[in-house]
This record gives C-alpha cells, structure tokens and sequence, in this order.
C-alpha cells in the first residue's frame, strides 16, 4: 500500500528531506566549526561536505530500501525503467540541473531536451560524457558516480521524449581524406566552432546577452568529445544538423556524404592534439585569496570598508557568516561576509559574461580562529580560468589585482 500510494510522490518527499538535512548540515557545521581549521575556505568547504555526506547516505540509504519494495505494476521492465528514471531524477537535479537546467533546457550547460539531441545521442556518448567531462571546460567529470547511477540518469533524461529511440552506432572508424576535411571545416564550421574544434566563447544558452549564437557551439575538438562520440554519431549529426540550434544539415551546407566523412575523419585527427588550453587552468589552491590580519576583527572589518572604498567599490553591507541558519542570539560574532561593488565595472562584464555573477559583488568573508583573523575571498582569476572565455581574462585579471590588493591592505 505505501508503495502504490506514495511512490508517485517520493521525489517530493526526497526533495524535502534533503532540504531539511540541508539547513541542518550547514546549522552542525557552524554549531561544530571548531573541530576544523578555517585557516583556508577549503577547510570550511570540507567541513561541510563531510556533514553533507551524512546527510545524503541517509537520504540514498532510504531510498535504495524503498525501491527494493516489489511494484504492483503488470509489466515489469516498464516499472523497472520507472524507478530508475525516479533515482535518475534526484540525482540530475542534484548534480546537473544547476547547469543545464532543471528540464534540461540549458543555461550555463547546453541544453539537453532537444529532439535532435535526444536522437542523436548515444547512450554510450552520454555515459562516457558524464564521467570523464570536458577538460578545459566547464562541464566535470563525475568520477564518484557509479555506473548505476549514471544509468539512472541517462533514463530520466531520455524520460523527457520517451517516444525517440535510442541511436546505436557501430565504433568502427571513418576513413576519409583529413586534409579535405580540414578545408571545409575551415571554410564552413570554424565560424561556429572556431579553429581546431575548441567550441564557442563561452557556454550553453545565451538568452540573457547578445553573443555570436544562442546555443553556444561545443567543442567537437576536445579530446573528451571525440573519447565519446563514434565517428558515425558525428557523421550522423552533420547530416542531419540540430534543429532549434545555428547546425544545418549537411545538405543545406552543400556537402555530400563524402564531404561529411572527410570533416569526421579531420576532426578525429584533432584528438591526439591538445585543445583544452590545460595550461592555463589554475590549481584549487588558487581558488582563494587568504591573508592573516594584524588587527582585530572590528578593525580589519573597518580597514576593508576603507581600502575598498579607496579602489572605488562601494559598500553594500555586512552580516555573520551563519545568519538565517541560527537564532539570532547564537550568531557568531566572529565570522562575517562583507559585500561591496563596482557597479561600473559589473555592468561591462556582465555583457560579456553572465557568470561573472560568480564573484561579483566583491563577498570577503572575515573569520577570527585561536585568536587569528583571516581574510579571504574567491579568486576571479581561478575561476575565470574554468570559463573558456578568452574576453573575460582581462577582467578577470583586473579584479584579482583589485581583490588582492583590498585583503592586504586591510590586514597590513
């Protein structure tokens, strides 16, 4: 009975509790924070997620338990597929809904509720996609997922148009002319996906700012597309083109069938080339800037309201780093974000980049430990680095200067 009235509902209920172990990770870390050394953010992140975890072995726990629970429903591999695309749904609204979008209909990611997509895709592509991501791009690999639940959520994506089947392709290589390939690519797909495959400036939908398209075009060069896509998907896909995005067909291009071979079979040439600019990726130690103040925590708070001041961000406002998870009286008055912003400068990158949303306004956050106050705030250039984003570096560059220099002189 619980099973046949309440498993309709159990992504709400899951939803839900997981939104209650939420507040009350964040409410354990701040209440237990002093088990852990917050002489860099990554401590504190690291705190947290070992809450977190917890908090989802619980939820996952339960709901393996609930799913061994026999379904009433007469045909069997249909309930099967259910229950899978279910699982499959928490876990995308956990892990890839912040990118491309709760439906699938993109954002920062492409978007994946397309029909052309969906009929295009192989299940294989889709799997090695998640694991192994797009270095140099924004898109992760998920390596601590298994194969079941990346199963799982290869089967709530293809829930959203059941009704396609899924494409199969043989592995075998296409074996076309690479130089010819590589003149038609130079004369008709670099204008989208730029030289070498290396995909267009920044990612996914572009709905909120003028750029050269509104689906920005992958990378079909990183050697994690070519990893996962076989020869006769990309064939397929040329042919065919996408509809809803900037990719024709084939024949409204002009090519011929071996015109689309020779592209394939230059484009596979691309993967023994590097074209993730790997090089330029920073290390998650620069992920933050941390400086150790000389002053107080009152007087560092005040010598940062004044430091920013002087490189012209203006003071937006101050408040403990655990309001709104804690009574007031249990804030703690020895962790504080303070936001300011050049409001000048956030307009002119925004039009660039939405994302730049990331760290700005400018958020330092103030944390006094075993008598020591540390300054600290994400650095642009770090994450800039993660965008793929080549107009965004001079801004980028701009801003960790400017960070970098409102932390030291606060705690000098």
């Amino acid at each position: 009975m619980f099973y046949t009235m309440q498993y309709p509902s159990l992504n709400a209920l899951f939803n839900s509790l997981f939104k209650s172990l939420f507040k009350s990770s964040l409410n354990s870390l701040f209440k237990y924070g002093s088990l852990f050394s917050l002489r860099s953010l990554s401590s504190l992140a690291a705190a947290f997620f070992i809450s977190m975890f917890i908090s989802l072995f619980v939820i996952t726990t339960a709901q393996a338990q609930i799913q061994k629970i026999p379904s009433p429903a007469p045909d069997e591999k249909k309930s099967s597929e259910l229950i899978n695309a279910q699982s499959g749904e928490i876990l995308f609204r956990k892990k890839c809904a912040v990118c491309h979008g709760s439906e699938g209909a993109g954002g920062v990611g492409i978007p994946l509720n397309l029909h052309d997509f969906l009929s295009t895709a192989s299940d294989r592509y889709l799997e090695q996609t998640i694991k192994t991501g797009r270095p140099g791009r924004i898109m992760p690999a998920f390596t601590t997922l298994s194969d079941e639940q990346i199963q799982n959520i290869i089967d709530y994506i293809r829930s959203w148009k059941s009704e396609i089947k899924v494409p199969e392709y043989s592995q075998a290589p296409i074996l076309g002319d690479i130089k010819k390939g590589q003149e038609i690519y130079d004369s008709i797909c670099i204008n989208c996906h730029r030289e070498k495959g290396i995909g267009g400036k920044g990612t996914g939908v572009t709905f909120s700012r003028p750029r050269d398209a509104e689906i920005i075009a992958p990378a079909i060069g990183n050697p994690a597309f070519l990893a996962s896509a076989s020869d006769h998907m990309i064939k397929r896909i040329i042919m065919t083109g996408r509809e809803s995005t900037p990719m024709v067909s084939a024949m409204s291009m002009g090519l011929k069938e071996t015109d689309v071979d020779n592209v394939v079979s230059y484009l596979r040439s691309l993967a023994d080339i590097d074209t993730t600019n790997q090089t330029e990726l920073k290390t998650r130690d620069d992920a933050v800037l941390v400086f150790e103040s000389s002053y107080s925590i009152e007087e560092t708070i005040e010598n940062l309201k004044q430091a920013a001041l002087g490189y012209n961000f203006r003071y937006i406002r101050e408040q403990t780093l655990d309001q709104g998870f804690v009574d007031k009286e249990q804030e703690s008055n020895e962790q504080y974000l303070i936001y300011f912003c050049n409001f000048t400068f956030l307009n002119q990158a925004l039009s660039v980049d939405p994302r730049i949303g990331m760290f700005l306004p400018f958020r330092a956050t103030i944390v006094k430990k075993d008598d020591t106050v540390f300054v600290m705030t994400v650095n642009p250039d770090y994450l800039c680095s993660l965008f793929n984003n080549d107009e965004l570096k001079q801004g980028c560059d701009f801003m960790s200067e400017k960070y970098e220099a409102m932390l030291e002189e606060s705690t000098l």
